[in-house]
C-alpha cells in the first residue's frame, strides 16, 4: 500500500504541473492574440513644395507633408502601408531601415534588389512584422530620393505588457538630415557627366525637417550672422521644431541620421546624454557629452532635466567633413518657461577632422549584458576595399575594384524563378592584392562595372572586413557608412592602415560587441563586422552616402533562396526579365511555397502549431482530467457545446 502522504504529494505534484501547463498554453494564446495588432497606413507620394529651410523648393513627401509621417507601432505589429505612386514621371519604392524582413524579403523596399520600381499612378501594399524594437526610420531606395526629401521615422515600442531595461518619463523624437537646393536629377546628372560634378555641401542641416538658411537662430553670439525672422508666413515651415520638457524628469530621446551625406555631432547645452540603444539594439549605459551619428545610424539617449527651467540649445554639426554648412539648431525649452532663445552660446563641436574623438565615442558603444554574442568563429570572411576610381574616364565608387552597376531585373525574382541572364552571374572577388596601398592614390585608377552578388551560405557566419583607402586625390580619405539590409551585425572592432590577420585578428572584440545595422570605416581605417547569414533573402550592403551608392558603392549578398516558401507578389515583378516571363505565361514558375499569397510566413505556422496544440492540450484537460475539475472553464465550455450537465464528468 502506498502511504497517504506519498498518494497525496503525488497527486498534488500532478495537478501542479498540468496547472503550469495550462498556464503555459494560455499565456502563450494571449500573447499570440493579443500582444501584436495589424496597422494599416494608406499613403500618396509626391512632389510638393516646401521651405525647409526658409528656402522654397520642390520636394518628395507623403500625404503632402514633410517629413513623411511617423509610424509608431509596437514590437510583434504587421504594418500594412498601400503606397500610391503620384510622381509624375518616376517610380519610388521605401525601404524600411533596421527591419529585418524575416519572411517578406520582397517588402524591404530596394529598386532592382528586392523589389521593381512602382510605376507612376500604381500602388502596392507593404506588409511586414516588426519583431523588435527599436528607433528605426524608412526611406526611399530609388535613385536619389532620399536626398529629395523622402523620409520619416518609424518607431517601435516594446510588445505590450514588456518593459524597457531603464526607465524614463516621456520620449522625444529628433530625425536629422542634410538639405540642398539644387534638386536630384541635376545632381544625378552631375555626378553622372565627364567630369563628374559634385554636388557640393548641404546648405542646411535638418532638424525634424526644419533647418535655417542665410541666417541664424544664434546670430547674436557670432560676427556677421543675421538673425531669422519667422514673423513671414512662408517661413512656418521652417520655424524650429520646440523640444519641450518637465523640470526634474528623465526623457528618452530618440536620435536617427537620414543623411544623404553629412557625418553629425549632437550636442545639448548643459546636459549629458546616456547612451542606451544604437540601431534598434540595448547597449551598455555610458554617459557622453555629446555624440558621433553617420548616416543610417540611430541611437536613443536618456537626459534629466534637472538644470535651472530655462532655454538650452541642441545643436548640430557637421562631422568628418570641412564644414562649409552651419550647425542646425534648435532648443529644449523647460515647462513653463516660454520658447526663445538661449541666453548662452550654442556648444562648441569637436574639430570636424577629430576622428580620435569620433573613434573613442564609436569604441564606447558596447552591447548590453545578456546581449546575443558573436559566433567564435567565422566560416567565411569577405574584404572589401573601398575605393574612388573610373571607368571609362567617369568618376566612380568601387569595391574591390567593381563598380556596382543594379540590373533591370530584380535579383530576388531572377534568383528565385532561376531566371537566366538577369544579372552578371560571375563571383564577385573577396580580397584585393596584397601589394595594394591603402595610404596613396591607386597606381591604376581605373575599375569595372558589374552586377555581380556574394552568395552566402544559408545560417553561415559570415566576417567582413571593410577596409578604407585614399581617393583619387593625395591625402585624401573620407568616412563611409555601411549598412546592411536584413540583419545586424556584430561590431568586432575598427583599426588604422590596412588590416592584418596576424596582427590585427587578437584586437577583435568577441566578449561584448554591439549589434548594429550600420557602421562607419574611418579615413585610412578598417572596420571589422560579423553576421549570421539566417535570412532568406537577397541583400543590400552599401556606403549609405547617397551620391557615393549612387556612384557604385555597394555590394549585393543572398542566402537561403531555396527557403522562400512563399510565391513573391507580382506586383514587385514587373519589370525586367521577370515583366516578359509575366507577360508570356501570365504567372511565374513557381519553385515552391503557396500558390497565391495569402500573408503566410514560417511566423504563421508557428502561430499555428502552437495555437493547435494548446486548443487539443486545453481540451483533453477539461474532458479527461477529473483531478484538475476546473469548475467554471469545465461548465462553460460544456454551456457552450450544449452537452449534459457537469456532473457525470466530476
Amino acid at each position: 500500500m502506498v502511504p497517504l502522504s506519498s498518494t497525496f504529494f503525488h497527486k498534488s505534484s500532478s495537478m501542479a504541473l498540468w496547472s503550469l501547463l495550462l498556464l503555459c498554453c494560455f499565456s502563450v494564446l494571449i500573447q499570440f492574440t493579443l500582444a501584436s495588432e495589424a496597422r494599416y497606413f494608406h499613403w500618396e507620394v509626391g512632389y510638393v513644395y516646401w521651405s525647409p529651410d526658409c528656402v522654397e523648393n520642390a520636394l518628395i513627401g507623403i500625404n503632402s507633408q514633410f517629413p513623411g509621417p511617423t509610424i509608431q507601432v509596437n514590437a510583434g505589429d504587421t504594418i500594412y502601408v498601400n503606397l500610391t505612386n503620384n510622381l509624375p514621371t518616376e517610380g519610388v519604392v521605401i525601404h524600411w531601415h533596421g527591419i529585418s524582413q524575416f519572411g517578406t524579403p520582397w517588402a524591404d523596399g530596394t529598386a532592382s534588389i528586392s523589389q521593381c520600381a512602382i510605376n507612376p499612378e500604381e500602388s502596392f501594399v507593404y506588409q511586414f512584422n516588426v519583431d523588435k524594437p527599436g528607433t528605426y526610420f524608412y526611406h526611399g531606395h530609388f535613385g536619389m530620393q532620399r536626398s529629395a526629401g523622402l523620409y520619416g521615422s518609424l518607431i517601435v515600442e516594446v510588445a505590450e505588457g514588456q518593459k524597457e531595461p531603464f526607465h524614463y518619463d516621456g520620449e522625444l523624437n529628433m530625425l536629422l538630415s542634410d538639405w540642398w537646393h539644387q534638386n536630384i536629377q541635376d545632381q544625378m546628372v552631375g555626378l553622372s557627366s565627364n567630369p563628374m560634378r559634385w554636388i557640393g555641401e548641404p546648405q542646411s542641416i535638418l532638424i525634424n525637417g526644419r533647418g535655417q538658411y542665410n541666417c541664424s537662430l544664434a546670430a547674436h553670439f557670432s560676427n556677421g550672422s543675421k538673425f531669422c525672422d519667422f514673423r513671414n508666413s512662408t517661413h512656418n515651415q521652417c520655424t524650429p521644431k520646440i523640444l519641450s520638457v518637465f523640470p526634474n524628469k528623465t526623457y528618452r530621446l530618440r536620435i536617427a541620421s537620414t543623411t544623404a551625406l553629412s557625418s553629425l555631432n549632437l550636442a545639448i547645452g548643459y546636459h549629458k546624454m546616456v547612451v542606451v540603444e544604437a540601431d534598434g539594439n540595448y547597449v551598455e549605459p555610458v554617459a557622453v557629452e555629446d555624440l558621433d551619428i553617420y548616416s543610417g545610424e540611430s541611437y536613443s539617449v536618456l537626459i534629466t532635466t534637472d538644470q535651472n527651467p530655462a532655454n538650452y540649445w541642441v545643436s548640430v554639426s557637421v562631422r568628418g567633413r570641412l564644414p562649409n554648412t552651419s550647425s542646425g539648431l534648435s532648443f529644449l525649452n523647460y515647462y513653463p518657461i516660454p520658447p526663445s532663445v538661449p541666453t548662452s552660446p550654442p556648444p562648441i563641436p569637436p574639430p570636424w577632422n577629430d576622428y580620435n574623438y569620433s573613434k573613442a565615442f564609436s569604441n564606447k558603444i558596447l552591447a548590453r549584458e545578456r546581449s546575443p554574442k558573436p559566433p567564435m568563429n567565422h566560416t567565411r570572411r569577405i574584404f572589401l576595399l573601398n575605393t574612388q576610381n573610373k571607368v571609362d574616364g567617369y568618376t566612380k565608387w568601387s569595391v574591390n575594384n567593381v563598380s556596382l552597376d543594379l540590373p533591370a531585373t530584380p535579383y530576388l525574382g531572377a534568383l528565385k524563378y532561376n531566371l537566366t541572364n538577369a544579372f552578371d552571374e560571375r563571383r564577385p572577388p573577396e580580397n584585393f592584392p596584397d601589394d595594394y596601398d591603402v595610404m596613396k592614390p591607386p597606381v591604376n585608377p581605373n575599375s569595372t562595372i558589374s552586377s555581380n552578388i556574394y552568395m552566402l551560405g544559408f545560417n553561415s557566419t559570415v566576417d567582413v572586413i571593410l577596409q578604407n583607402a585614399n581617393t583619387l586625390t593625395e591625402n585624401e580619405s573620407e568616412i563611409h557608412p555601411w549598412h546592411l539590409h536584413g540583419h545586424d551585425f556584430w561590431v568586432l572592432g575598427y583599426g588604422e592602415g590596412r588590416f592584418s590577420e596576424e596582427v590585427d585578428e587578437k584586437k577583435l572584440n568577441l566578449e561584448n560587441p554591439p549589434l548594429k545595422n550600420t557602421v562607419a570605416i574611418f579615413p585610412y581605417g578598417w572596420t571589422a563586422i560579423r553576421f549570421v547569414a539566417n535570412n532568406s533573402g537577397v541583400w543590400a550592403f552599401h556606403c549609405h552616402i547617397e551620391p557615393h551608392f549612387y556612384m557604385g558603392m555597394g555590394t549585393v549578398m543572398a542566402e537561403g533562396i531555396e527557403l522562400i516558401n512563399r510565391e513573391i507578389p507580382k506586383e514587385t515583378l514587373g519589370c525586367g526579365v521577370t515583366k516578359t516571363m509575366l507577360n508570356n505565361t501570365g504567372r511565374l514558375n513557381n519553385t515552391g511555397g503557396l500558390p497565391f499569397d495569402w500573408g503566410w510566413d514560417e511566423r504563421s505556422t508557428l502561430k499555428l502549431i502552437t495555437f493547435l496544440s494548446c486548443f487539443f492540450f486545453f481540451f483533453s484537460v477539461l474532458l479527461y482530467r477529473p483531478s484538475l475539475c476546473i469548475l467554471p472553464l469545465r461548465a462553460l465550455l460544456f454551456r457552450i457545446m450544449g452537452w449534459p450537465s457537469l456532473g457525470r464528468y466530476c
